[in-house]
């Protein structure tokens, strides 16, 4: 192709071509047909040709226009697809032509000539040469001479002759390229099955191989998976192993803690046993004690009496102080005061805490005797009710007072500090008399 050669609307793609010589082209597959010696510039032309009965059109064939002298079919200056026909048979099919627009024609008053080409970039046929030029007067008239004359006639049927030779011979290479096109045809439809085969085959190996690609890396994977899950396995066994030999030991030690256990339960069932004797021997000895307190009690009345006793003689003590203010017999009134003195120690009062001074106004109405010398130690017993003699001795826990009938003062107080506290029986432990469910619980702990 001649640079600067414009690319026609038609065509995406170039042509097929090649470098083939032209002694290996065949010129007379292809006839064409009423070409003109030469062309009006400006002006769409018409090619037709003639497909001889050997030659098979294929779709990628093309007819090119060429510059007289080309060598290969990648000289052609522009070209055109051929239409292929729907019925190779018919003898209109034969007969084809192609359409050249003037925008893509050449522009020079060159020898040009058309080419038909099939798709392997082979030459079928070639047309006679023509120019691209405007009519001119040598072309209208021309005037020749007789001699000249018959010697074109004789030339001319020499060229006949020779063309019909031509022609003969052209007959006979196109029956023999016919044959030839036919088995050339019948050898490409066997390669193009085999290779149509060969690509199935192909992609078919390609497919088992990558098949087996996968397979052997599935197979790898699991390999390691198994091997990884081997040694895990090993490892989990030995855990195992270790786990079982501290199981057998922890059995063992469990084994001898039931054997202590046991020795601790037999020991205190005996403990038990001897503790249910201990509480048998406290109740009795409770018992005791309640017989002791109903002894005390009876003391307490007993009591109640020698103090009913004890005023009778405060009352004769009283006459006998008359006596002692007439102030005659002194060492009768040194007996009264030792008999005084052993008196209030036998009621539990200590003879200083009672106020022997002598008052100095009337009080209540009673006036003190000049001849006491030591004043009347009974007046305070006699102007004051019993229970402000008896008050001195409080509870130390509760300081609370102690009945006025309460003969023996220090008894009273053990007994009444007893009810203010729980003593355990069995331990000796005391516990405060607000707290009998501790209590009650302590004793119950002692059963277990």
């Amino acid at each position: 192709m001649f640079p600067g050669t414009p690319t026609m609307e038609e065509t995406v793609d170039d042509p097929p071509t090649s470098a083939v010589l032209l002694d290996h082209c065949h010129f007379s597959q292809v006839i064409f047909n009423s070409v003109e010696k030469f062309y009006i510039p400006g002006g769409d032309i018409t090619c037709y040709y003639t497909l001889t009965q050997h030659f098979i059109p294929r779709r990628k064939d093309w007819i090119g226009i060429f510059r007289v002298g080309w060598k290969t079919t990648r000289e052609y200056y522009t070209f055109m697809w051929v239409t292929l026909p729907v019925d190779l048979n018919s003898e209109s099919a034969k007969q084809q032509e192609v359409q050249f627009k003037a925008y893509y024609l050449p522009k020079d008053d060159e020898y040009y000539q058309f080419c038909y080409v099939d798709q392997d970039g082979v030459v079928r046929g070639a047309s006679i040469p023509f120019q691209f030029r405007p009519e001119n007067e040598e072309d209208i008239l021309v005037v020749t001479t007789q001699s000249e004359v018959e010697e074109i006639e004789q030339h001319n049927k020499e060229l006949c002759k020779e063309n019909r030779e031509l022609k003969d011979s052209c007959v006979s290479l196109q029956k023999q390229n016919s044959d030839m096109q036919a088995t050339l045809q019948k050898k490409q439809e066997e390669l193009e099955t085999l290779k149509s085969i060969n690509k199935k085959l192909e992609q078919t190996m390609k497919e088992q191989k990558d098949c087996w690609e996968i397979e052997l890396l599935q197979l790898k994977e699991q390999n390691q998976k198994m091997s990884s899950e081997n040694e895990k396995m090993g490892v989990r066994v030995d855990q195992l192993q270790a786990q079982l030999s501290n199981q057998g030991r922890e059995m063992e030690k469990l084994v001898q803690g039931v054997q202590d256990k046991t020795e601790q339960l037999e020991h205190l069932k005996e403990e038990n046993g001897q503790l249910f004797l201990s509480l048998t021997e406290q109740r009795e000895h409770q018992k005791k004690l309640e017989q002791t307190v109903e002894e005390m009690k009876q003391k307490e009345t007993t009591a109640a009496k020698k103090q009913q006793e004890l005023t009778a003689c405060l009352s004769l003590n009283g006459c006998v102080g008359g006596r002692l203010r007439k102030g005659k017999d002194r060492s009768y009134l040194q007996y009264l005061k030792r008999e005084n003195n052993r008196l209030l120690s036998y009621m539990g009062l200590d003879c200083d805490s009672l106020s022997y001074q002598v008052p100095t106004s009337n009080q209540g109405g009673t006036r003190q005797d000049p001849g006491l010398v030591f004043g009347n130690p009974y007046s305070g017993i006699q102007e004051s009710s019993a229970p402000s003699l008896l008050s001195i001795k409080k509870c130390p826990t509760c300081k609370s007072d102690f009945a006025a009938d309460v003969f023996d003062h220090n008894l009273a107080l053990e007994q009444h500090l007893q009810t203010l506290s729980l003593n355990c029986p069995i331990c000796d432990k005391t516990f405060p008399a607000k707290e009998k469910q501790i209590f009650e619980d302590h004793v119950f702990c002692h059963t277990l």
